[in-house]
């Protein structure tokens, strides 16, 4: 319950962007939508953004298992700026900022470090909570690579809906959404926040 309540306000105050409230939007019966709604409402943009974001943090849980016990380092300068350059090559093809893909990314990296230590510190607290295998590092890299894929094409299809006022407002209901969709804890809460925090175009 003290984790809930934890994870629960720390998404009140890090998912408070823009000034905006942090409660889902409301969601009309099925007729309004046809009758009222545009086929592509800025909360439908917005909405990939956190769920792609909290897709790659459940692959931090796989990095953290691969690393445990192997002496590699959390942070991989190396790896990262290889992340990076994709992901700004791939902005280029699709239509998107690349300046704004590229600081995206590093929020979304961060983030995935964030949990990455998370985790080492709960199991070196309690080791029989260690993970008792080792997952293919090169694997995981993998499914990465195809949610990052996934996510700069989610930036390319909106720039209008992350560069409005309203955009704090509307990622804050789509990442507590799916906070709760996804039942995340107190650490991939705080992970997501940080995973986010460039999303809204500054201004």
């Amino acid at each position: 319950m003290r984790r809930a309540l934890i994870a629960g306000a720390t998404a009140t105050l890090l998912f408070a962007g823009a000034g905006g409230a942090v409660a889902a939007p409301a969601h009309p019966d099925a007729a309004s939508v046809t009758a009222t709604a545009p086929p592509a409402s800025p909360y439908s943009r917005l909405r990939p953004l956190a769920e792609l974001s909290a897709e790659r943090l459940a692959t931090a849980d796989l990095v953290a298992a691969a690393k445990w016990g192997t002496g590699s380092p959390i942070d991989d300068p190396a790896r990262e700026r290889a992340v990076l350059d994709a992901v700004a090559e791939q902005a280029r093809r699709s239509g998107a900022d690349p300046e704004a893909t590229v600081r995206i990314f590093r929020d979304q990296i961060e983030a995935n470090k964030i949990v990455q230590r998370g985790l080492f510190r709960e199991w070196d607290a309690d080791p029989s909570r260690a993970p008792a295998e080792r997952p293919d590092l090169d694997e995981v890299r993998k499914e990465i690579n195809r949610i990052n894929g996934a996510l700069v094409t989610a930036v390319a299809e909106s720039p209008r809906a992350r560069s409005a006022p309203y955009c704090g407002p509307l990622l804050s209901g789509a990442a507590v959404r799916v906070r709760h969709e996804r039942r995340l804890d107190a650490l991939h809460t705080v992970a997501l926040a940080r995973a986010l925090r460039s999303v809204c175009a500054p201004g």
